[in-house]
């Protein structure tokens, strides 16, 4: 099973596991870009983390930010013995950029937890929470060499579109 939580402390010793795990990577979804320091497998760093997605999801539109919501995908059902092992973030519009390469939707899957299945099912859980927003047809973008990422895509019903500044973009229809 696959559930989309708010990120929490409580998470702490396998939010950590997952940050160490991808290492270099860009964790897509994780926030990450919101603290002003790289990203740290601590709880102190953790905690901050937390707080910054709870400040960062309402929109400032004069640092180029839309509402949204971050969530940690868990291995489960999001109890809270359940196994942190990736990140997603819902936009709940689109800005200019966001519609160019960013899209509705960034998730990402630890690597060791990878062809598992649960990038499709948070890509779908995802889609089900844009649908609860109000949103029709929700964007989702990945790297034109990322060809995991863009069956997993299409495994979710998007619909190819085009490709534009290096990203392929797909447009999925949410559930009312």
């Amino acid at each position: 099973m696959t559930a989309l939580v708010a990120p929490d402390l409580r998470w702490f010793p396998s939010w950590a596991a997952t940050v160490t795990d991808f290492g270099d990577e860009v964790m897509h979804g994780s926030g990450a870009w919101n603290l002003d320091h790289p990203l740290g497998p601590t709880e102190a760093c953790c905690k901050e983390l937390v707080d910054v997605l709870v400040e960062r999801s309402v929109a400032d539109p004069a640092a180029g930010r839309v509402a949204s919501t971050y969530y940690w995908i868990t291995a489960g059902d999001g109890d809270p013995d359940d196994e942190v092992i990736g990140f997603l973030n819902l936009r709940h519009e689109l800005n200019a950029w966001l519609l160019e390469e960013g899209g509705h939707i960034g998730y990402s899957i630890r690597p060791e937890r990878r062809r598992q299945g649960h990038a499709t099912r948070a890509l779908a859980l995802g889609v089900r929470r844009a649908g609860e927003l109000g949103i029709e047809r929700v964007l989702v973008t990945c790297d034109t060499d990322n060809l995991p990422s863009a069956r997993t895509i299409e495994a979710g019903g998007g619909v190819f579109e085009d490709v534009r500044n290096g990203k392929r973009r797909y447009w999925i229809a949410a559930p009312a």
